[in-house]
């Protein structure tokens, strides 16, 4: 259970509209970076950790993500407050005002919808803590789950391996066979 308290983490206070710099903005709710899936991969892979420590960190970490959510959403309606349908239009975000109103809903810059498909919760706490990988970041992974944007950004490089390979590797700090490190 959470305690909320209920104001933003930090104030936001936007006194011009952008409706452009919304669009952009949005992706950080619904893009397959955005907060909303970081905060349930979080709390979703609490429950696999080891440790109770474990499950504490990733329940905060979650319920910060949660936390960014609203204030993006507070972002996006400040900078979008008092636009025109045809600056909607101009700016390809009037969809989300034409079926959601005001309520955000997530999307990626694109309009693409947000989708559970945009992350992996393994069961194996290790993998799971290294799903989101940045842009040009390199992994090995003992899951099948490697393909393009699935683990984490689409230029990050991810390599499937035998468990035996990816231990020897987190080892010797670089892509080796397990007859190197022993």
């Amino acid at each position: 259970m959470w305690t909320y308290e209920k104001r933003l983490m930090l104030p936001i206070n936007i006194k011009n509209k952008n409706p452009r710099l919304a669009q952009m903005i949005i992706t950080q709710f619904g893009g397959y970076a955005g907060e909303l899936g970081a905060a349930l991969r979080y709390l979703t892979m609490r429950y696999t950790m080891p440790t109770d420590e474990g499950k504490a960190l990733l329940t905060d970490i979650g319920t910060e993500e949660l936390a960014h959510i609203e204030m993006i959403n507070t972002i996006v309606l400040q900078l979008t407050e008092g636009s025109t349908v045809e600056e909607l239009k101009a700016m390809g975000i009037e969809g989300n005002y034409v079926e959601h109103g005001k309520n955000m809903f997530p999307v990626d810059v694109n309009g693409v919808p947000f989708s559970t498909m945009l992350f992996a919760v393994t069961g194996d706490p290790i993998v799971d803590l290294t799903e989101n990988l940045a842009a040009e970041e390199k992994a090995i992974s003992t899951t099948n789950r490697n393909f393009v944007g699935r683990m984490g950004h689409p230029t990050s490089e991810v390599y499937l391996a035998s468990p035996y390979v990816a231990a020897a590797s987190a080892i010797a700090g670089y892509i080796c066979t397990p007859e190197e490190v022993l």
